[in-house]
């Protein structure tokens, strides 16, 4: 539970801001919606199953680019020659 002390001389909205910053990162709201309806078993896999394929997806997306590819780099679609090599 977010509890926060209101010190002296301290506007009401500054100590709302607080209180909403230590909501958010309690995750109450989160876990409230979480629970907020009964999912059975069988949806919860299913859900985590998906969750989990959309990880990987994202996780995979980000890591190709950066990798470059296999082999060489000199593959068939090249445009630009070699490093020492100009035309």
């Amino acid at each position: 539970m977010a509890y926060i002390s209101v010190n002296n001389n301290e506007s009401i909205e500054s100590a709302l801001r607080r209180f909403k910053r230590k909501v958010i990162s309690e995750e109450i709201i989160k876990d409230l919606k979480k629970h907020a309806h009964f999912i059975p078993p069988s949806q919860k896999a299913k859900l985590k199953s998906v969750n989990a394929r959309k990880r990987n997806r994202r996780r995979f997306r980000q890591q190709r680019p950066m990798g470059g590819g296999t082999g060489s780099g000199n593959g068939a679609g090249a445009s630009r020659p070699p490093m020492g090599q100009n035309r």
